[in-house]
């Protein structure tokens, strides 16, 4: 087919998701307007904490009219899906109007589920940023795979490992650094045998993936009934990192205790979000990887050694992945348990994919899926008449839900889950 054919059937199909993404964002605000607007009590506030017991500076209460509100907010929703469908062209604005329907369409559901009680705003933001941390570090350790040309469906296996190893060693050793440190190389060990298999026997990376979570799985969970449970206290029982309150920053209203008084793993997600962007954005290593990924013949032409440059990021993923898996114990728990990820490495691709496989994207995703993972709290604290058996659902139907139906196109890159032979 010519180019001349093509443009217009490329023109076509992206005025069809405009108007479909734009005819979702309409159809969701007016449900939310039914539900969350109309359904709300007229009279009653939604009360929410601004500032946290202890902090030195303090704001009052953010009081809201629930039912003007969550209205006001499901308007927005369907204002923002007809102006999708008449501006929205270029796909930087198309994702700022999908961030704007997902806030407003969360603000607008937390202000009906609170009506005419008070919950803690700073409470649920500092929750959702910690829960956030092991799927903003599994879907970096998916970006540093993924845009080398090598899928890691793994990240809940590493994730395990790297939970166990942390619990085990951490106890064994008295120290929660090493604890640590191993937790990252039993993840960089699994995200190893990811590589040698799919980089040099070239099995399909899918169900290698799938395969390695399964071991994982199956290892963790028989050396927990045959080793930790028996003797939690010698090898399960590691404590957790305190946290560090950082003087000043701590202190500013709302965001300083949701950014700034945290254990040591939220501040390491800094600073991997920083080093992986400018690594990849910024940098000859990230021009040659982002190469790799797209186009490994080409790169390999003008001198980029592309095996070398997938096993390495593919092991770099896996260390990313297994600090993860440390976070489940030592930075939260402070004990390991048969199957504790509850399936959050795939929470974690699914931040990769809803993220465009960028770091700061797959941020921005991860922390909608810890909303949904920390509103359930929230909510069964205060009693909610949700059933409770639908809020232990809310994270994995915010991610099938944002997957299915906000993410619109994606393109992975080209050479993504693609085996590479050297001619």
């Amino acid at each position: 087919m010519s180019l001349a054919a093509q443009l217009p059937r490329t023109a076509g199909a992206r005025l069809s998701r405009r108007y479909a993404v734009g005819g979702l964002y309409v159809i969701l605000g007016l449900l939310s307007l039914l539900a969350f607007g109309i359904g709300t009590d007229s009279g009653k506030d939604a009360r929410f904490g601004l500032a946290l017991e202890g902090a030195r500076l303090s704001m009052p209460d953010l009081v809201l009219p629930a039912r003007v509100t969550a209205i006001v907010l499901s308007l927005l929703v369907a204002a923002l899906g007809v102006l999708r469908v008449v501006r929205a062209e270029s796909a930087r604005l198309a994702s700022w109007l999908t961030g704007l329907v997902i806030v407003s369409l969360l603000a607008a559901f937390l202000c009906w589920s609170v009506a005419g009680q008070e919950v803690s705003l700073v409470g649920i933001v500092q929750g959702t940023v910690f829960l956030s941390i092991p799927l903003v570090l599994g879907a970096l350790s998916g970006v540093l795979c993924e845009r080398a040309g090598v899928i890691n469906i793994s990240i809940e296996g590493q994730f395990l490992l790297g939970a166990f190893t942390a619990a085990f060693a951490g106890t064994v050793t008295g120290s929660l650094w090493v604890g640590l440190i191993c937790g990252c190389l039993a993840g960089g060990l699994l995200g190893l045998l990811l590589a040698v298999f799919a980089i040099r026997y070239l099995v399909d990376q899918v169900i290698l993936g799938v395969v390695l979570n399964v071991f994982a799985l199956g290892l963790t969970g028989f050396l927990y009934d045959r080793v930790l449970q028996p003797n939690a206290e010698s090898y399960n029982s590691p404590g957790i990192f305190n946290t560090i309150k950082i003087p000043l920053l701590a202190d500013i209203p709302v965001l300083g205790p949701v950014l700034f008084d945290s254990n040591i793993f939220l501040y390491l997600t800094y600073v991997l979000l920083a080093v992986v962007h400018i690594g990849l954005f910024h940098t000859r290593w990230g021009l040659r990887v982002r190469a790799v990924g797209e186009h490994p013949t080409a790169a390999d032409t003008v001198g980029i050694r592309v095996l070398a440059t997938r096993y390495r990021n593919v092991l770099y993923g896996g260390l990313v992945a297994g600090l993860g898996g440390a976070f489940f114990t030592i930075g939260s728990v402070g004990a390991f348990g048969k199957n504790m990820t509850s399936g959050k490495g795939f929470i974690a691709l699914a931040a990769l994919i809803f993220g465009r496989w960028s770091p700061f994207g797959s941020l921005a995703a991860a922390l909608v899926f810890g909303f949904a993972d920390q509103i359930q709290l929230v909510l069964t604290s205060i009693g909610t008449t949700i059933p409770s058996q639908f809020m232990l659902m809310a994270p994995y139907l915010a991610t099938i839900f944002a997957v299915a139906g906000l993410v619109g196109k994606v393109r992975a890159p080209k050479a993504d889950g693609k085996p590479y032979v050297k001619s």
